[in-house]
């Protein structure tokens, strides 16, 4: 045993010191051949190889990538202690932290957004080249003529970073300190969240069964594997903190997309994750559950894909049974904070609702990395075998739209279901339901408020659908960036009892965009729609034949009877 635990310990250390290492290299790779303001645009990896210093970049982003990458897999089941998960996250960061801008040149978009919103022009209604921003060149040319598609919030945000850093150096490196305050958020609020979802402390992570000490079995484990939609029962207790925080935090695309790159998806998520803590922690009180809409309505109003999560923070809001009622009132208060701080911003920053429009542009660009963009694309290729243009793109665009209309209802409703049927479990009832039972007992009477761990399980059951909302965000929209796979991460991290299906993709895009912001998916255009389109049938395929086993075993039960 304790053999066992020194290789654990020394995998570990050796697992710490090789992300590290990539992480230096990958920081060498940004200096190079980074996202700098003067860097050519329109490069491909031939140009880039044959520029000076090509080679150097391109093997210091490579194998920086895989021990990055590679470090992160290794220790994907579990690391030596929550500190431990956070202190090798923070050494990761540090030398991306001092990095120039890498992976996209997004950020130089956020400046000339906020210069543009400083100087008095709307940036929902003019693009950065025509409101004359002095920093235009250092902007991917898809969005210089392109609205802001982010919030009134981030505008704002965008605008102080312009006023205060007074040049683009300056303003990049306030943007990036925001990027890296809301990552701090976010890690500040993960144990908390964990806690809240009852997962395993220290003390109890390395039971084997995952079950922290407390957690009932009989209904209410079968309402706590509902959350697993399907995973293991076994799984109840929830996992060690230690393995959420190092999956939320340690990943590549954190490093290189949210701090080094300065993208504000990583605002949005503290914000995010702020609410959901407050409304975990403060379920059923009206004051507490305005300040977390509100919190929620700042996220929205950074990067609207946020307004997924809404629906199922309000199954969270509700306080002991769920029942409508119960939905209506304590919902309502959350989603008065979420409108409040929507109003309150659109009007204080003068631009109104103009950027609900700007969002529509988010979509200009056509990859296959978007799962309906790459369907779209083989059946254009498709038809232009048969001298024929489709233009599929859209109008697949437009029904994934729908679809994730419809799989964002579902999703819900069997969260909300699961909460209903956990409104049965009472103090006392899960031992009832262990015994043998020659005689009917009498039932236990519902409590006005659930026992802490049937707490801990509905609140997975809402944390859960909020995961899952925002995976199929991403599988569904019309364009998909390697750091939009960090939406869902921390939230996976927490609720999820297998790992592989999203640490695996996320290890992928890590892969896909060069240190100067080029996307290799430019370059992989039809055989990479092609192989996203197999994938797709192919997850369709086995999801059909997952659905279709428990029926066929209910028919030959009924054929041997």
């Amino acid at each position: 045993m304790a053999g066992a635990a020194r290789y654990a310990g020394l995998a570990a250390r050796r697992a710490r010191y090789a992300g590290l290492v990539g992480a230096v290299l990958l920081a060498v790779a940004g200096y190079l051949g980074g996202a700098l303001p003067d860097a050519p645009l329109g490069a491909t990896p031939e140009s880039i190889w044959r520029a000076p210093g090509g080679p150097a970049t391109l093997t210091c982003w490579l194998v920086g990538t895989a021990l990055l990458v590679g470090a992160w897999w290794s220790l994907r089941w579990g690391v030596p202690s929550t500190r431990w998960a956070y202190v090798t996250a923070g050494l990761w960061a540090l030398p991306l932290l001092l990095a120039p801008p890498m992976g996209s040149r997004d950020v130089y978009s956020y400046a000339c957004q906020g210069w543009t919103y400083a100087h008095g022009v709307d940036p929902y209604t003019v693009g950065v080249a025509a409101a004359g921003c002095p920093w235009v060149d250092a902007v991917a040319p898809i969005w210089r003529d392109t609205p802001a598609p982010y919030g009134p919030v981030f505008v704002q945000l965008a605008a102080l970073a312009v006023r205060l850093g007074g040049g683009l150096t300056g303003t990049v490196i306030l943007l990036r300190v925001i990027a890296v305050a809301g990552l701090l958020l976010a890690a500040f609020c993960l144990p908390a969240l964990a806690r809240a979802a009852g997962m395993a402390d220290e003390r109890s992570a390395g039971v084997s069964t995952g079950r922290s000490p407390g957690v009932p079995t009989g209904r209410s484990a079968g309402v706590t594997a509902g959350v697993t939609a399907g995973g293991s029962a076994g799984w109840a207790g929830g996992v060690p903190v230690r393995r959420a925080a190092w999956l939320a935090l340690a990943g590549p695309l954190i490093g290189v997309h949210l701090v080094a790159g300065a993208h504000n998806d990583a605002v949005m998520l503290g914000l995010l994750l702020a609410g959901l803590l407050i409304v975990l922690r403060r379920p059923g009180r009206p004051a507490t559950l305005l300040v977390a809409g509100v919190l929620l309505g700042l996220a929205v109003t950074v990067k609207a894909s946020a307004v997924v999560v809404a629906p199922f923070a309000a199954l969270a809001a509700v306080r002991g049974r769920h029942t409508v009622g119960a939905l209506l009132r304590d919902g309502g208060w959350l989603a008065g904070g979420l409108l409040a701080a929507l109003l309150v911003t659109s009007a204080v920053s003068g631009l109104g609702f103009g950027w609900v429009g700007g969002l529509t542009h988010s979509g200009d660009s056509e990859q296959w990395t978007s799962p309906p963009t790459a369907v779209g694309l083989v059946v254009d290729y498709a038809g232009a075998l048969f001298g024929r243009d489709p233009g599929a793109v859209p109008a697949v665009r437009a029904v994934a739209l729908v679809l994730l209309a419809g799989v964002l209802v579902v999703l819900w409703w069997r969260a909300w279901q699961t909460l209903r049927e956990s409104n049965d479990v009472g103090p006392g009832m899960a031992q009832a339901e262990t015994r043998a039972r020659p005689v009917q007992l009498p039932p236990v009477p519902p409590s006005p408020v659930a026992s802490p761990s049937v707490a801990q399980a509905q609140a997975r059951v809402a944390l859960r659908g909020a995961a899952l909302a925002l995976v199929a965000t991403i599988v569904l929209s019309p364009v998909f960036h390697p750091w939009y796979a960090t939406w869902p991460l921390a939230l996976l991290a927490l609720t999820a009892a297998r790992t592989t299906w999203f640490v695996l993709p996320t290890a992928v895009a890590a892969f896909l965009a060069l240190p100067d912001g080029t996307n290799l998916a430019r370059f992989t255009k039809a055989p990479g729609a092609v192989a996203m389109t197999a994938l797709l049938l192919g997850v369709l395929v086995l999801a059909t034949a997952r659905l279709r086993g428990p029926t066929r075993r209910k028919d030959r039960a009924r054929t041997w009877m």
